[in-house]
């Protein structure tokens, strides 16, 4: 009975770090996989607080249309404020932001 109970109590935080693409891929557009981490930690970006950027045409861009905290632990060995990544998006350039619609953080080798 303990090893059930320990083996759905670990398969819980094994769901909880995994986490799920924002938005829904249109086959439609294109996909590009751009650098993405935080903007201040990684990207020399101005600001205080942690936020999720990407790298696009080698400038960095905020990004709006997912946050940095809904792709894990930020400040985890592997998260955003540790590690620059690479992600599938689809979106747009609007002013200073980079607006996403689809939002796919790939696996770290």
């Amino acid at each position: 009975m303990k090893k059930l109970l320990l083996f759905f109590l670990f398969s819980s935080f094994v769901a909880v770090a995994q986490t799920k693409p924002a938005g829904k891929l249109d086959p439609t557009k294109p996909v590009l996989v751009l650098e993405t981490s935080c903007g201040s930690c990684n990207f020399e970006m101005p600001g205080k607080d942690c936020f999720l950027a990407v790298k696009f045409e080698g400038k960095a861009y905020a990004v709006q249309g997912t946050s940095i905290d809904d792709h894990g632990d930020a400040h985890d060995d592997k998260g955003f404020c540790n590690a620059v990544r690479k992600a599938k998006v689809q979106g747009s350039l609007q002013g200073d932001k980079f607006v996403v619609t689809y939002f796919e953080l790939l696996k770290t080798e």
